[in-house]
């Protein structure tokens, strides 16, 4: 494997070119290096990081409408000596922190939260409610992005507060809109790389119900692609108990939720990875009348594009074939492009790896790529090299007992319930990707 980290030339010859390599490949002396001045650093900090989390905990906004969270964003940046720009992608955040030559490294965070009620009976729980598709709804941070900033804001201090030992640029990005998969692409879009620069890493973090201090991770695809569907069926309406006087479109709706998964079990290979589900189904007024169309919406997910594609054929054809049993004219079925899976590059990760093996020890393993989807891919497909890794956020004890025989699961992202343990988490994912960027930022 090439490594995209390469030596300097130097006049030493082969033997010189050795040991630069050598020296290259030395990533736990990075930890060693940085290790106890980051912890000591951490701890300084911590409390008014938490309050921070606390606060954005509480006060959550919907995607495109974090104005109040990216202004706190963007102050706690400036403070810290950034160059921040506001208005990015509509919400969006940039700082820029130049510290001599070097390359530079992005660093990504979510600012979104989700249109759902928070029920974890925290001192610092979200009442917060908005309109959302026309209707009131509560606002929460359920699936951890309040901790992403938190541990954001936390990397940038302790970077800003030790950059005598490092040299090159930072580029700490706030993004809008990730739980609907649109705030990456609208910051392209605005000329992320065009007016700040193209970054030469990227990496950002996300909260897993796991076990604080843990970080997950993996070579190649970490989440899954995304793929929005939506069906109509036309038939015509008729008395419910005169059913031969109609063409029942709830029928031909429920023959294809059965036979799709045929597409799912016996068209695709059973080694990889692909997942169908229809979460609403739409049509009627009353139990006594057939309508005359029905409506489907559902998600679609995988991680090769091979299987991808295969999935949307056969689901197209599933829907038609549904429609031309009844004899009822030709369903609509759209297949709405989401996000494309996260690839973690290989290089990147076997250096951060290192680095992170060395001050975390046993809390550090590769793991399967997650079915959840993330637009972060939208920046490795730009073309920069990225890593994306997961942090746990419950007392080990807890995890623990929920695997045993009969144990209780733990909330997951999004569940309602959904409680990060505070401290132990945001410090170990501020050491992390401090860790992560100081081991990108070497020469």
């Amino acid at each position: 494997m090439t490594s995209i980290f390469k030596p300097a030339r130097t006049a030493l010859g082969l033997v010189g070119l050795l040991v630069a390599a050598h020296a290259i490949g030395q990533a736990p002396s990075i930890a060693d290096r940085y290790g106890k001045n980051l912890d000591e650093q951490i701890s300084r900090d911590y409390p008014g990081i938490e309050l921070l989390y606390k606060d954005l905990h509480a006060n959550p906004e919907l995607a495109f409408a974090e104005v109040r969270t990216a202004k706190k964003l963007a102050d706690e940046l400036r403070g810290l000596g950034f160059d921040v720009t506001e208005g990015v992608g509509k919400t969006g955040v940039v700082g820029i922190l130049r510290n001599g030559q070097g390359p530079t490294i992005m660093v990504r965070t979510e600012l979104d939260a989700l249109p759902m009620e928070e029920k974890t009976s925290l001192s610092y729980a979200s009442n917060i409610k908005t309109t959302y598709a026309g209707k009131e709804t509560f606002v929460a941070h359920s699936c951890g992005h309040d901790l992403h900033m938190a541990a954001w804001v936390g990397t940038a201090m302790t970077l800003a507060n030790i950059r005598g030992q490092w040299q090159g640029t930072l580029m700490f990005v706030a993004q809008p809109a990730e739980e609907v998969l649109s705030g990456a692409k609208a910051m392209l879009d605005d000329g992320l790389f065009k007016r700040f620069g193209k970054p030469d890493f990227a990496f950002a973090l996300h909260t897993w119900p796991m076990a604080y201090g843990e970080i997950g991770f993996n070579v190649g695809a970490v989440t899954s692609n995304s793929d929005g569907f939506e069906a109509v069926f036309h038939g015509r309406g008729a008395h419910g108990s005169a059913p031969d006087k109609s063409i029942d479109p709830v029928l031909m709706a429920s023959r294809f939720v059965v036979d799709v998964q045929g597409v799912i079990s016996r068209e695709k290979d059973p080694f990889q990875f692909g997942v169908f589900s229809v979460g609403a189904i739409q049509g009627g007024t009353s139990g006594n009348i057939i309508p005359d169309n029905v409506t489907l919406r559902g998600t679609i997910r995988s991680y090769d594009q091979s299987v991808r594609t295969k999935m949307h054929e056969g689901i197209r054809r599933t829907a038609k074939a549904a429609a031309a049993t009844s004899g009822a004219p030709e369903p609509e079925v759209n297949i709405l492009p989401g996000g494309n899976a996260v690839i973690n590059n290989a290089a990147l990760v076997e250096r951060t790896e290192a680095t992170l093996r060395a001050a975390l020890g046993a809390n550090i393993k590769r793991m399967p790529p997650i079915t959840p989807s993330e637009d972060f891919s939208e920046y490795a497909d730009a073309g920069v090299p990225a890593m994306f890794f997961l942090v746990g956020v419950y007392d080990p004890k807890d995890v623990e007992a929920s695997r045993r025989p009969g144990g209780k699961p733990l909330p997951g992202n999004h569940s309602p319930s959904f409680a990060p343990v505070p401290e132990p988490t945001i410090k170990s994912s501020v050491k992390a990707m401090s860790l992560a960027v100081l081991t990108a930022l070497q020469r």
